[in-house]
């Protein structure tokens, strides 16, 4: 099985191509399937630089990616969703069960399908939330065209009707999300090369801040007191919550050391304090990978309430192409949209 992974933690300049052993059945639940496209995220490239690792001791040859679509291969004994020759797409945990993996959406190409797990459902996860309804609300999504902003702000406005969708995006970039996201999908675009958004958005003025790129604390004076609610997938999680996450999920049952898990817990309640002096709930939410939520953006999907934007593809066997995919993600500049890459003769 030709894989993508590192020999130890790297950038990916350091990224290879290898053969490993094929996967084999470990569980009446397991599927396998055979990859045809997969897209990568920025905890991929953040994981495999080592962003975690005075918390979690990771396995070498460490494999790079948790999305993916394809063809069923096998099937557990156990498995009733799913027959050889479906075709499917999931974010894969460390383990990997049947509750994981949906059928692919039939109107879209596997690269297009495997670019919606992970950032898809962290946004769909990341608004159910609010601790009410959100249809009329003002939701500030940053970096509206990253992968995860752009399927939150088409959830936020064509499924969970928010009255106002606001977003930031780079100067030649505004003029792409009404075409990519569609017509009307965000309502206020900001260039934050030219405007700071905390002196464009009213004070006191947005519901639901979706933090993409780690800004929670600098835009409390923006969120409504007693009501207002901060999501965040780009700071840091408590101890506590990271021990009891998917990316701990492996057969060896690793510990988090207590100096790491109590220093992330110290920081995630200082966060919550400076919100809660503001008026505002703030929470880190880790992706609880899960094949009814697939499902559920598939319907959204083929009644054409969310669309894909894949913006970079390479093919595995082009080693470089692929190292120079990953370091889009990896810098956080100049990206568009998610970055695929297509599995070919593996």
């Amino acid at each position: 099985m030709l894989s993508l992974n590192i020999p130890s933690y790297s950038n990916p300049s350091g990224y290879q191509l290898s053969e490993l052993a094929k996967p084999e059945l470990s569980d009446p639940k397991d599927v396998i399937i055979k990859v045809h496209a997969a897209s990568i995220n920025p905890i991929d490239v953040k994981k495999a630089d080592g962003m975690l690792k005075l918390a979690i001791k990771d396995t070498f040859p460490y494999k790079i990616g948790y999305d993916c679509a394809g063809i069923v291969t096998e099937v557990g004994s156990d498995v009733t969703r799913f027959q050889v020759g479906a075709e499917v797409y999931t974010r894969l945990p460390e383990i990997s069960r049947e509750k994981h993996i949906a059928l692919k959406p039939p109107s879209l190409s596997f690269e297009d399908a495997a670019s919606i797990p992970l950032a898809a459902m962290t946004a769909l996860q990341a608004l159910k939330k609010y601790k009410g309804d959100l249809a009329g609300k003002t939701v500030f999504v940053p970096a509206g065209l990253s992968g995860t902003g752009l399927f939150a702000c088409q959830l936020a406005k064509n499924v969970f009707h928010a009255g106002k969708v606001i977003t930031t995006v780079s100067t030649s970039k505004v003029e792409k999300v009404n075409e990519l996201l569609g017509e009307g999908t965000v309502d206020e675009i900001i260039d934050y090369t030219k405007s700071d958004p905390r002196k464009v958005i009213k004070s006191g003025s947005v519901d639901f801040l979706f933090d993409t790129v780690g800004s929670a604390m600098e835009n409390l004076c923006l969120m409504k007191p007693q009501s207002g609610c901060i999501v965040s997938v780009a700071t840091m999680p408590s101890g506590n919550q990271l021990q009891k996450s998917s990316m701990n999920d492996l057969p060896h049952k690793p510990k988090i050391p207590i100096a790491a898990r109590m220093g992330l817990n110290a920081f995630d309640s200082v966060r919550k304090l400076r919100a809660w002096r503001w008026g505002v709930e703030y929470s880190y939410m880790f992706l609880e990978s899960s094949g009814r939520d697939l499902d559920e953006l598939t319907s959204h999907v083929e009644e054409h309430r969310l669309r894909t934007v894949v913006g970079t593809t390479a093919e595995l066997s082009d080693i470089e192409a692929v190292r120079s995919a990953c370091q889009i993600v990896y810098s956080g500049k100049g990206g568009l949209g998610k970055v695929v890459i297509k599995v070919v003769n593996s």
